[in-house]
């Protein structure tokens, strides 16, 4: 990464490494020749199914496990050999794994006691650290005393005291109810931005990974399959997993039969057009996959139909407060699902049993070509 004239040293950069248990024909892959730099002060996610290799990655950096082939880099140096303890890096685990019989203050300092740090700077880092994770006036009591949000935020500044140059995150918000984690989520992602320590997330949580992540990569069966901001991982999925795996999408297969200046028309089974984005070097004739967002459908009754839109039947309204889920029966036998927000000018204006039009425009349809 270039800034003005200088260079700055990635925080993390793993080189072609490959993980495997057991051998011969018994021998599993968890993660298979994985490349990706993580810049320094970023908060990075690594997000994916359960089984898909994240938190082997993980433990790989924090040195829990063993590489079978690869490198991995910190801040350019290599730390393959090292062992975890000797390595500038802390995990919070989604269990917290704090000491119970230990004060909050207590179980804070206990990383700087065995650096044999003085007492005086001990004592100072702990109040600094319980100020940042607004826990202060609880430094007497124990973990169990605590909620599970307040467990997490000892957690937090345990791992943080040590002045570590990347936290590791597994899956810390996991084992909290909805709104303390969509709370803990804008705190974590303050927390990141006010230490400037690199953060390497992961989650299994779509919307988690979109509200605080710099970057995301997205992983399945031991493989990377894009990496990007949440909005480009949102917005330009690169295949089939991504688009399905990240929020909420329509897919209609589709021929091409015609390509103009970037623009591909495309025809459904049933004989429909629409247009998308001609990506992957498609051509005339290609069988390719459209991806369209819910929230990106306009419902067109009957008779305010428009070209480049799908004939369809309302088959279900779903409140959802904010906003509503119309669920419509397309030619071909698919349902698409569209979002309306329920704003006064937006209101839906259809019921069960309408005949529609779903209609998109041409950069609303993700072309997907794998």
């Amino acid at each position: 990464m270039t800034v003005g004239d200088t260079v700055s040293t990635p925080a993390i950069q793993v080189e072609r490494v490959t993980k495997s248990y057991g051998e011969g024909a018994q021998a599993v892959t968890a993660l298979e020749a994985i490349d990706l730099e993580i810049e320094d002060n970023e908060f990075f996610t690594l997000l994916g199914p359960s089984g898909c290799g994240k938190t082997t990655l993980l433990r790989c950096i924090a040195g829990f496990e063993g590489l079978s082939s690869g490198r991995i880099r910190l801040f350019g140096e290599e730390i393959d050999e090292l062992p975890p303890n000797r390595r500038p890096v802390n995990t919070v685990f989604q269990q917290y794994a704090l000491f119970p019989h230990m004060s909050v203050a207590d179980n804070v300092s206990f990383g700087l006691r065995m650096l044999k740090r003085p007492p005086g700077e001990v004592g100072e880092v702990v109040e600094r650290m319980l100020d940042l994770v607004h826990m202060a006036h609880l430094a007497d009591r124990k973990p169990t005393q605590l909620s599970g949000g307040q467990q997490q935020r000892v957690a937090l500044a345990r791992a943080l005291a040590s002045r570590p140059k990347v936290l590791l995150l597994d899956e810390p918000l996991s084992a909290l109810d909805l709104k303390l984690r969509q709370r803990m989520r804008v705190e974590l992602k303050q927390l990141q931005e006010e230490t400037g320590i690199t953060f390497i997330f992961v989650t299994h949580d779509q919307e988690e990974a979109l509200t605080m992540s710099d970057r995301i990569a997205v992983m399945s069966d031991g493989r990377l399959q894009q990496i990007g901001s949440p909005h480009e991982i949102y917005e330009r999925p690169v295949n089939h997993f991504v688009a399905d795996f990240i929020g909420e999408t329509n897919f209609v297969n589709v021929r091409v039969s015609a390509v103009e200046r970037g623009r591909a028309t495309c025809r459904t089974s049933s004989g429909a057009e629409v247009e998308a984005e001609a990506v992957g070097g498609c051509r005339v004739g290609d069988q390719v996959s459209l991806s369209v967002r819910p929230e990106k459908i306009k419902v067109l009754p009957t008779g305010e139909t428009q070209g480049g839109s799908l004939k369809g039947e309302v088959e279900r309204l779903i409140y959802l407060g904010t906003d509503t889920h119309c669920q419509v029966g397309i030619e071909g036998g698919l349902t698409f699902l569209v979002r309306v927000q329920n704003a006064h000018e937006a209101q839906v204006q259809v019921q069960p049993g309408d005949t529609v039009a779903l209609a998109f425009d041409a950069d609303a349809a993700r072309m997907l070509v794998d």
